[in-house]
């Protein structure tokens, strides 16, 4: 059915201070915005997140995360820094930072994207297979060129000189054109380099030093929503959380963690890869 105010010519007329002016009609804004939703490749899964939809409950760490991510929304796109999301599997990271990318496409009609980490990596060494008509600009200038960018699960892929250089890449893109981005990890963002599983050791020295520079780091832990039953709320998942073990640290693994960092940090020395591209993705 055509619209009714402009007949699908997406033009409306509307008198300013007595002179009819032509402006663009509603419609044609609500059909550029369904058209950046669709573009932003949100999983069918996160389609419908929104934070007044998200349960919260008495959790002081998870309440200032929300708390943030709306005033996220409100500024955008005068915003200062991204947000980078950890917490433990299934606390509802995801929806969170999918919840901020969707608002800010509703409410300001901005290219946003959504990539896994681990998705994006595929997809980018795919295009080094000759049978395929890709190129690699074909996957990274739309990650670059977002307007908002949400990274899922940062730290999933094993660290190695390709996945630093790529990820590396698109980061300090995005860091020099002051564009936002949102990361969700489950790993714990502790400052030292003994141990394999944190953020700093899954992700490298440098991408860690960036992300410290260009985004706020927010940490919470809680129950798996995945594991509540139907109709459950936010008293059930209080009392969820108090009822489960605090997420303790991993056993430090000491000289294992550091030499891992060490061995990237020397072949660097050896060869300033930039970004290789090419064949280095197969690693």
């Amino acid at each position: 059915m055509p619209c009714q105010t402009c007949n699908d010519s997406g033009w409306k007329t509307i008198k300013v201070n007595g002179i009819a002016r032509a402006t663009r009609c509603d419609c044609r804004r609500e059909s550029l915005i369904e058209q950046r939703l669709q573009e932003a490749r949100i999983p069918p899964r996160y389609r419908r997140c929104d934070l007044d939809n998200f349960i919260v409950y008495d959790n002081e760490q998870l309440l200032r995360t929300i708390d943030k991510a709306r005033k996220f929304i409100d500024k955008f796109p005068v915003v200062s820094k991204g947000m980078v999301l950890i917490g433990p599997p299934g606390v509802g990271k995801t929806h969170i930072a999918v919840s901020v990318l969707r608002s800010v496409i509703l409410s300001t009609g901005a290219r946003g994207l959504y990539y896994d980490t681990r998705g994006l990596l595929r997809d980018i060494r795919s295009t080094y297979n000759p049978v395929l008509n890709t190129v690699e600009m074909d996957v990274l200038r739309p990650v670059m060129e977002a307007e908002l960018l949400v990274l899922d699960d940062l730290g999933a892929e094993r660290l190695t000189d390709w996945v630093e250089e790529t990820m590396s890449l698109i980061v300090n893109t995005r860091y020099n054109e002051r564009r936002p981005t949102i990361f969700t990890s489950n790993y714990e963002d502790i400052p030292e380099d003994g141990e394999l599983q944190s953020l700093l050791v899954r992700v490298g020295f440098r991408l860690h030093s960036r992300l410290r520079e260009m985004c706020e780091f927010l940490e919470y832990d809680g129950p798996d929503y995945r594991n509540l039953p139907p109709n459950a709320g936010a008293e059930d998942l209080y009392k969820l959380w108090k009822a489960q073990p605090r997420r303790k640290l991993p056993v430090k693994s000491g000289e294992p963690a550091r030499a891992q960092l060490r061995n990237v940090t020397r072949r660097h020395e050896k060869a300033d890869l930039k970004w290789t591209g090419g064949r280095g993705g197969s690693e």
